[in-house]
């Protein structure tokens, strides 16, 4: 049954952080698989499920950069894998599925944004293949120990980005269309949301649900495309390269970024929920209209089970990959 996309009164905020959310919550033996976990967001979530008891899998394109980012989290298992290659996601599922058997949490948060046209081996464009289609082929490919685990979560990292752009069906891949790096932004994470509607309908048959989430703007690696003006337009730096934090208006440090993912994987209070959009650890309000402006919410495309069921099958599609 699909949870209604409207906000529970969780008692959390956007001023909560990772560690407020996982308050009196025993991950032990439990197994948990954190994309981008060695960086940024990523990097606070691993080490926040690792506090509570969890074993985590970190897969890393950089594995060096992975070593030293982790050197202090020693029993982290950090493993090869590139979301734009799709032998290596197939790898690292197997890897991660021998070894552990049985896996609780997937929290697909590593991403890019808005870089130059660049294509995977496919001829895929970069960003709908590393955000969307490379963790589509991974939650696949780690369905069985997702399935076998009864009660598992999978969670999305989306964004308010979504509003940019909806799925173009057409030519996800800008092959006809101009490519415009926002645009193509705006796509990947309005799949990512979709994502999480559609597979939370099939996973409920396994106990398996799935949460879409905005962690807020939180400056990290990923605005490493950014140019000085668009940093300076955005209001995340100061004068004097300072961060502004103001986290009820989507500006974060990287604990409150995390916080959302952590509350979405963990927390009993979304137990028998899913297919959902939150946001600063709350189910997120629903906006009237895709043409919204408003910066908090979730538009309805993010969230329209027709367009969720459509970017499945053009998934399936594009991968070669279903769940079995």
């Amino acid at each position: 049954m699909s949870t209604p996309q409207i906000p529970l009164g969780s008692g959390f905020g956007a001023a909560s952080t990772a560690e407020d959310v996982i308050q009196g919550i025993d991950l032990a033996g439990r197994n948990a698989v954190v994309t981008g976990g060695y960086s940024g967001i990523g990097l606070e979530t691993v080490r926040v499920l690792r506090a509570a008891g969890a074993r985590v899998f970190v897969p890393a394109r950089d594995m060096d950069k992975a070593k030293k980012a982790l050197r202090d989290m020693p029993d982290v298992v950090v493993d090869a894998m590139d979301l734009l290659d799709p032998a290596s996601i197939d790898r690292f599922a197997e890897r991660v599925t021998a070894s552990a058997g049985v896996l609780h949490i997937l929290i697909n948060n590593a991403g890019i944004m808005a870089p130059p046209l660049t294509r995977d081996s496919r001829g895929y464009e970069s960003q709908f293949s590393a955000n969307h289609l490379g963790h589509f082929q991974l939650t696949c490919k780690l369905w069985p120990a997702l399935a076998a685990a009864s009660g598992a979560r999978v969670v999305s990292l989306s964004s308010y980005g979504h509003r940019r752009g909806g799925i173009d069906f057409r030519d996800p891949n800008f092959e006809q269309r101009a490519y415009d790096p926002w645009v193509a932004y705006g796509q990947s994470k309005t799949a990512n949301a979709l994502f999480a509607v559609a597979l939370d309908a099939i996973g409920q048959h396994d106990g398996v649900r799935v949460f879409a989430v905005h962690p807020g703007g939180i400056v990290t690696d990923l605005i490493r495309y950014m140019s000085p003006e668009q940093i300076e337009a955005s209001q995340i730096i100061d004068r004097n390269g300072g961060l502004i934090i103001d986290p009820e208006n989507n500006k974060k440090t990287i604990p409150q970024g995390a916080a959302t993912s952590v509350w979405c994987a963990t927390h009993p209070m979304l137990d028998g929920k899913g297919g959902v959009y939150c946001a600063d650890c709350e189910i997120a309000r629903l906006l009237p209209s895709d043409e919204s402006t408003e910066l908090h919410g979730v538009r309805p495309r993010a969230i329209d089970p027709v367009a969720a069921g459509r970017l499945w099958a053009l998934s399936e599609r594009l991968t070669g990959v279903a769940i079995a």
